[in-house]
């Protein structure tokens, strides 16, 4: 027995909108949660990646166990990052917006 739903838009990862634009689903980051988007600047080895911040500081940033074989992040990709509470220079990577992802995201004067 069969559980999808048929005619889904919303899981299909091939959706477009009526301008042929592909159609993005983006994840905003939780201010409660003090979430911000960061720029991947350097690679540094064993999980660790030096990134750009918009609040202005340059972090730290180590990749999460539960993202470190799902997502692979190059230089210049646009995360969503979380600064440690005890250590404002280093901070979690907890997603990476892909290219549609971060084009509706300047789009829409997120970044």
């Amino acid at each position: 027995m069969s559980f999808h739903k048929k005619n889904d838009a919303a899981a299909d990862p091939n959706a477009v909108n009526p301008d042929g634009s592909p159609v993005a689903r983006v994840r905003l980051p939780k201010k409660w949660n003090r979430e911000q988007f960061a720029l991947a600047e350097t690679m540094l080895g064993a999980n660790h990646i030096r990134v750009q911040c918009m609040d202005g500081v340059t972090r730290m940033g180590r990749i999460k166990g539960k993202m470190k074989k799902r997502a692979w992040i190059r230089e210049g990709d646009t995360i969503l990052i979380v600064p440690w509470s005890f250590q404002d220079e280093k901070c979690d990577i907890i997603f990476r917006y892909l290219k549609p992802q971060t084009d509706w995201l300047r789009k829409n004067r997120y970044l």
